[in-house]
């Protein structure tokens, strides 16, 4: 693959990186017009698109930059394990740590 090849699929990725979270964010603003058990403030909306979009681009560096498939799996666990960790204390404290508000 050439040089442009790879600067192109990049490009894509990091786009589709940025339309996905948008697409997940947008999930609980139409949720919010229909229902009032959804009640996300400005900064939940903040919180969650840090933690996509880090999530997102930690995992494009990581398929940029590791070229051993045995360290690219075990990294990429990593960081979605992390993701999914971080979203469960923020939504429901299940580690009951202050960073919940618990």
């Amino acid at each position: 693959m050439t040089n442009q090849q790879t600067l192109n699929s990049s490009k894509l990725r990091i786009r589709i990186i940025f339309i996905t979270t948008a697409l997940i964010l947008s999930i609980p603003l139409v949720a919010m017009q229909f229902t009032k058990e959804v009640n996300w403030t400005l900064s939940d909306f903040v919180i969650a698109a840090v933690l996509l979009l880090g999530t997102g681009l930690a995992i494009e560096l990581v398929i940029r930059y590791v070229k051993t498939r045995l360290w690219r799996t075990m990294l990429l666990a990593i960081i979605l394990l992390l993701l999914f960790l971080t979203w469960a204390e923020l939504a429901v404290g299940i580690f009951g740590t202050p960073f919940a508000g618990s």
